[in-house]
């Protein structure tokens, strides 16, 4: 409060015409004169910093009493699985075209998929136009095709997995043992490419047959898992195991990143580097047909399904947050009777195979 001086008082006065005149004018924002009152909020134009999470909680807390239970379900995944684990401590005011980019440029989806992602986020922001809390829409400068990769491709998705033949002439074609290591820990743990690309000797517990997948590495550089359910730990079956044990001779008294270009004896880079130098070349002597490297994914889940693993533990062990993905992707390879409990497969191999 400002002391009862003759400045103060005449300074008081001008204010006073100052606003009675915006009032007039019909310009009158109530947080631009009183930014620190409680009563900002009721009378609009809130100068605030309220974060995205927040918004979205509210999102979610409106809809799940005007649609369809199953709506405001897939939007709550969607939300505590991708938004609010990224968006969640930004404030309203500083969400800016640039971070979304970021994280659109980091998703290994369709660009269908991202669109679906964005639904809670653009509703926000759409609620704060209408608010007036923004004055412009970050969305409005987001082109979602020329944010992914090439590779991200819907051919990327497509379930085509390789059999257990294909697999054995893939391993058997490979040039260099650290390639064949590379590959058969991929087919074996079911890792996206980022994934393998940033794993490191200190997230591997052999002794109890385990990795923590803690980091990816996106545009060369090395980020966070993108999803809660993205940071997980993995049980390793005995190949991924053997694999790992191969490894070791060559990066890791190196200490850091398990798995290295042996042509530059430096770790990967990208997906498309290791497309490029190793992958075209080994299937090419494989004398198979060609898939892409996303396949190795795919494959494990398909395997693990079809051998009846229990898809709860499926989904876990990929990264999913539930098993509708699973359900939705792999639907085809799994039996009626398949595991009730997860493990079944790194517990029996030996009959697994």
């Amino acid at each position: 409060m400002l002391e009862v001086t003759p400045s103060n008082i005449k300074y008081a006065e001008r204010l006073r015409c100052e606003i009675l005149n915006t009032i007039e004018r019909g310009t009158f924002s109530y947080a631009d004169y009183f930014p620190q009152s409680n009563l900002a909020r009721r009378f609009g134009h809130v100068k605030t910093n309220i974060t995205i999470g927040e918004l979205l909680r509210d999102f979610l807390d409106q809809i799940k009493a005007t649609r369809e239970h199953s709506t405001y379900i897939g939007y709550k995944k969607v939300c505590e699985a991708h938004l609010i684990p990224y968006f969640g401590e930004v404030a309203l005011q500083d969400l800016k075209p640039a971070f979304i980019r970021e994280w659109i440029r980091g998703l290994q989806v369709t660009s269908k998929t991202v669109s679906n992602l964005l639904i809670p986020l653009r509703a926000i922001i759409e609620q704060a136009l209408n608010d007036e809390y923004i004055k412009s829409n970050p969305l409005d400068k987001i082109v979602i095709s020329k944010l992914l990769s090439k590779q991200t491709s819907k051919s990327n998705f497509k379930v085509d997995p390789f059999d257990k033949n294909e697999v054995k002439a893939i391993l058997d074609a490979t040039h260099h043992e650290q390639i064949r290591n590379l590959f058969q820990f991929a087919f074996f743990t079911g890792l996206r490419t980022s994934e393998l690309i940033a794993l490191e000797w200190e997230d591997i517990d052999l002794a109890h047959g385990i990795i923590n997948v803690v980091r990816a590495v996106v545009k060369k550089q090395v980020k966070g898992t993108k999803t809660i359910a993205g940071k997980r730990k993995v049980m390793l079956l005995p190949p991924a195991i053997e694999a790992l044990n191969a490894q070791t001779k060559y990066t890791f008294d190196l200490g850091k990143r398990v798995f290295h270009n042996p042509r530059t004896n430096q770790p990967w880079e990208t997906d498309h580097q290791i497309r490029r130098t190793a992958w075209v070349h080994t299937i090419k002597r494989a004398a198979i047909r060609y898939r892409n490297p996303y396949q190795t994914r795919h494959t494990y889940a398909s395997m693990m399904l079809s051998g009846g693993e229990n898809i709860m533990w499926v989904a876990s062990q990929m990264g999913h947050v539930d098993t509708e993905m699973v359900m939705k992707t792999y639907g085809k390879w799994i039996p009626d009777d398949s595991a009730k409990e997860g493990y079944s497969t790194v517990t029996n191999w030996e009959k697994f195979i």
